[in-house]
C-alpha cells in the first residue's frame, strides 16, 4: 500500500517564484474583497436612490465613508504591528 500524506513522505520543494506569485495573488484577492465590502457598506449608507448621476452630497458621503474605512484599516494594521514588535522584543 502507498503512504499518502504520511509523516515519512518527503515534502516536494516549493518554487520560490511560485510562492511569491501565490502570495501576490492572495493579496490582490484580499484587496478586491475589501473594495467590494467598502462598496456595499458605503453604497447602503450614502445612496438614497440610484440615478444616472451622483449628486455632490452622495459623492462626498461615499468618499468620506471609504476614507474612514481605509484610515481604520491602517490604524488597526499599525497597532497590530506595534503589538507584534513589543511581544517579540520581550
Amino acid at each position: 500500500m502507498a503512504d499518502f500524506g504520511g509523516s515519512d513522505a518527503a515534502k516536494p520543494a516549493v518554487d520560490p517564484e511560485l510562492q511569491d506569485f501565490l502570495m501576490a495573488e492572495n493579496e490582490r484577492a484580499r484587496l478586491s474583497a475589501q473594495i467590494h465590502e467598502f462598496t456595499d457598506i458605503c453604497w447602503d449608507k450614502c445612496v438614497e436612490k440610484p440615478s444616472n448621476k451622483l449628486d455632490s452630497r452622495t459623492e462626498t458621503c461615499l468618499a468620506n465613508c471609504v476614507n474612514r474605512f481605509v484610515d481604520t484599516s491602517l490604524l488597526i494594521t499599525q497597532r497590530f504591528a506595534q503589538s507584534l514588535q513589543k511581544s517579540q522584543g520581550m
